[in-house]
Parts: C-alpha cells; sequence; structure tokens
C-alpha cells in the first residue's frame, strides 16, 4: 500500500485547512486529531473524496506516512506541542521530519530544535499567518530550523503558500527559533495596527459622530488608495455587517474587551529583554489588557465624570487627518517591528534577510499591506537601513502626517479619548529624530541618588560627581 506524503496532527480549523491545502495542491495527506471526532467530522465534511487518510493513533499516523516523515503539528503552544511530540517519537525514525506551525515561543522552539536534533530528528519551527482563509488557500508561511529539513519540505510550503508578485510567501527564515520570532514580530506589528485602527475609529464615532455606513465608505476610499491593506480591508468591511436581530451595525453589539494568545505580549516582553523600544506595539498589549477591565472602567465612568464636549470644527479636515494619522502610525508600527528583527539579528545570529520578510508578508497573512513593497526595496537599497523612517519614502509619509498626526492627537486629548498607540507613534518618531534628548538628566538623578556614574558631552570616560 502506497504510504502518504505529508501528515497533519491537529484537526482543529488551521490544521484541517492546512492539511486541505496541502491535497489540493497534489500531495497525498495522512491526517491525526487526539479527538476521534474531529477526524470523522472532516473525512464526512470537507476531506470527503479527496487524498486524505484518516488515522487513530500515532502509531497508525507515523505507519501511513512515507519516509522521511514529514509532519506539520497544529496544536495550541506550549505544553501540547511538548506532549504531541512525546507521543509521536517512539513511531519515528531517525531523519524524520516534524514542522511546528502553531504560535509556539521562540525560545521553546529552539529548546525542541537542539533535544531533537541530538535524537537524531529534524525540527522546523514555522509561523504561519493568514488565519482560518489563508490556511485554506494561502498563507504566509515563516519556517525556521534545519535548513536541510527545509530544503526537504519546500516543495510543500511553497506550494501551498500564497503567491505574490515576486513569489511565493514562503522562504526560510533562518536557524532554531528564528521562524517563530519572526512570527512573533510579526504579531506584534499586527497588534500595533489594530489598535490604531481602532483609535481612529473611536474619533471618528465619539468625536465626529459617523455612523457605521459613513465610516465604511471612508475605509474604502483609504483601502483603495495608500493604505490599502488586509486590516484596513477587513475594518471596511466589519462597518457594513449588519445585525441579524436588529439590523444595526453588529460592531455596535459587540462587548468591548479584547483577548489575546500571548504573541503580542511575548513580542514586548522580548522587546524589553534585547533592549529595543516598541511602544506602539507595547501601547496595543497595554490597551487590550486595560479592555478586560470591563467592570472596573463602568465604575470608574461613574465616579470620574468628565463634560462631554461637542465637536463644531471642519469634520471633513479631522476625516483627512485622521487618513494621515492612520498612514504615519502603520508606517511606525512596521518601523518598529523591523527595527526589532534587526536588532534580534545581532543579538542571536539569525542572519534575517529583511527584505525577503518584508517580501514574503505581502501575501497571505494578517499585516500584508502596499506598505511592504517599499519597505522590501528600502532594505534592498540599503541592506544595514537602522531605521524605515529614515529612508526617503518613509521620511517623506511621515513629515507630510506630521501636522495631522499632532491635530489629531490634540482632538483625542481635547476630548478625552484613550489614544495611546497614536501617541506612542508619534512619540517615537519625534524621540528617533531629536539628536538630543534629556536623558541627560536622568543620567544625573540615578549618580546622585545610586553612584551609577555617567558619561560627559566634552570628555571621555566615566565619571561620578557629589550632587547634594
Amino acid at each position: 500500500m502506497a504510504k502518504q506524503q505529508f501528515g497533519v496532527l491537529g484537526l482543529a480549523v488551521m490544521g484541517q485547512n492546512l492539511a486541505l491545502n496541502v491535497e489540493s495542491k497534489g500531495f497525498s495527506v495522512a491526517v491525526f486529531n487526539r479527538t476521534q471526532a474531529r477526524t470523522d467530522d472532516m473525512m464526512a465534511g470537507p476531506a470527503k473524496g479527496k487524498n486524505v487518510l484518516p488515522t487513530y493513533s500515532h502509531e497508525e499516523f507515523a505507519v501511513a506516512l512515507e519516509t522521511p516523515r514529514k509532519i506539520m503539528i497544529m496544536v495550541k503552544a506550549g505544553v501540547p506541542v511538548d506532549e504531541q511530540i512525546e507521543l509521536l517519537l517512539p513511531h519515528l525514525e531517525k531523519g524524520d521530519i516534524l514542522i511546528d506551525g502553531g504560535n509556539s515561543l521562540f525560545k521553546d522552539t529552539e529548546r525542541r530544535t537542539a533535544a531533537l536534533e541530538k535524537k537524531g530528528f529534524l525540527y522546523i519551527g514555522t509561523g504561519v499567518s493568514g488565519g482560518e482563509e489563508g490556511a485554506l488557500l494561502g498563507p504566509c508561511i515563516m519556517p525556521g530550523g534545519s535548513k536541510k529539513a527545509y530544503q526537504a519540505v519546500e516543495p510543500v510550503l511553497t506550494k501551498i503558500a500564497a503567491q505574490v508578485d515576486d513569489g511565493p510567501c514562503c522562504a526560510y527564515i533562518g536557524p532554531g527559533g528564528a521562524g517563530h520570532y519572526v512570527k512573533m514580530v510579526h504579531n506584534g506589528i499586527e497588534y500595533g495596527i489594530m489598535q490604531v485602527l481602532s483609535e481612529v475609529y473611536d474619533v471618528m464615532k465619539r468625536v465626529l459622530g459617523m455612523s457605521a455606513s459613513e465610516m465604511h465608505e471612508t475605509f474604502k476610499e483609504w483601502n483603495d488608495a495608500e493604505l490599502g491593506g488586509y486590516l484596513v480591508e477587513i475594518t471596511r468591511d466589519i462597518f457594513a455587517k449588519k445585525d441579524e436581530l436588529t439590523g444595526g451595525p453588529l460592531v455596535e453589539y459587540l462587548l468591548d474587551t479584547a483577548a489575546q494568545k500571548g504573541t503580542g505580549k511575548w513580542t514586548s516582553q522580548e522587546a524589553f529583554d534585547i533592549g529595543y523600544p516598541i511602544p506602539t506595539i507595547s501601547a496595543a498589549v497595554d490597551a487590550r489588557i486595560l479592555s478586560g477591565y470591563k467592570g472596573e472602567r463602568l465604575e470608574a465612568e461613574k465616579i470620574i465624570k468628565m463634560r462631554v464636549k461637542e465637536f463644531k470644527g471642519d469634520k471633513a479636515r479631522i476625516v483627512k487627518a485622521l487618513r494621515s494619522s492612520l498612514y504615519a502610525s502603520i508606517v511606525v508600527c512596521y518601523a518598529q517591528g523591523m527595527a526589532m528583527l534587526a536588532k534580534a539579528d545581532k543579538e542571536y545570529g539569525y542572519k534575517l534577510d529583511l527584505p525577503e520578510v518584508a517580501r514574503i508578508w505581502k501575501g497571505g497573512c494578517i499585516i500584508r499591506s502596499k506598505l511592504l513593497d517599499p519597505i522590501k526595496l528600502a532594505y534592498k537599497r540599503k541592506r544595514k537601513l537602522p531605521n524605515i523612517m529614515v529612508a526617503p519614502f518613509f521620511k517623506k509619509i511621515l513629515k507630510k502626517a506630521s501636522g495631522d498626526w499632532r491635530r489629531v492627537i490634540k482632538l483625542a486629548v481635547d476630548f478625552g479619548i484613550s489614544a495611546p498607540a497614536m501617541m506612542a507613534s508619534l512619540a517615537y518618531f519625534d524621540g528617533y529624530r531629536t539628536g538630543r534628548l534629556p536623558a541627560n538628566l536622568t543620567q544625573a538623578q540615578r549618580d546622585c541618588f545610586g553612584a551609577h556614574t555617567y558619561e560627559r558631552t566634552d570628555r571621555e570616560g566615566v565619571f561620578h560627581s557629589q550632587w547634594q
């Protein structure tokens, strides 16, 4: 009996759709899920009549696959990945390849790669972005780990990935946990953009009094122009969705508490660890955490009452300013993420190809947008570009947006609108373009209370003073 060419373990939405994607590209697939009912549902539904073989134990799953086995693990990050690996190993042979396609922490991927290679197995920590639709029709795939293992599975991964004008949205990222590191930063950028979009919506609704249909038309116009990208596109569509029960805009009936799976938080934590500022992304994480304190916020609203102001300005002018502010803030999200990757490259020796990272993000993934082509070109023109904000294309955008950006933030402050990500974006831009920051006072304070010493601008050396 012929063996199946590719295996998928874990048949939740992402795993199931990736298996169907692989099969649709001409590869035979074996599938296994811890819960048999999920496998049976898949075989009776979307996999019916396809070259997909159901299996019902780790042993049966392994036996069904040709060697070297190519197995994609699609289970919840953390302990479940380790558990499935341990259950699989007794049934595998040296040279078999395990691909973790979940949102694993890159440090876990580093650990698993080292442990499995000692035992003769090959491991690929693979970031996959695109949601359930991307998994089925073509995601962005960010594989890292064993290059030998990647070369063996490259024909499959490049075929199932999204395809753009300059190739498949899949490329070898680097050794160890590089693939999951890039996916983590991708998700951090995603958090930042989503938060900025929410803040623009808040100003539109609470200050300008715009209806959902007006916001739909506005975002449609923006998406058709320079702001074109997946997150702007779905925001446009969200405002057009009607609630079946009331007929009103569905978005207004959703509880204002945003969940998170941890990747944005990991990005912020890791940025602190390697010493790179990503204030927009961190503000977005904070905003999600604050949203979870719904009960406290409702009580505080009653206690800390503020007078509601009425907007009497030029609405069209503010909408135009919001467009510029959104564009600039999104640029800053990418700037922070790409600069963090450059810093991590030095820290971990991943040898990241930043133009290629920007290229594969052009399709399939959640942060795909029209900005990624100029980001790719900026890094191609200057491989050691410290930050895209200083590249001519982006410098022009940010300088042009500066007045509108400040106008929108001032408006938010005047009307008591919380806009932490937009504010953090502007602060990052202003701080980065300032040659002398007030950290000299911070250094004086540290030396004053703790004798931490300081450096001077006018002579070499390390100094300490008696300040009091």
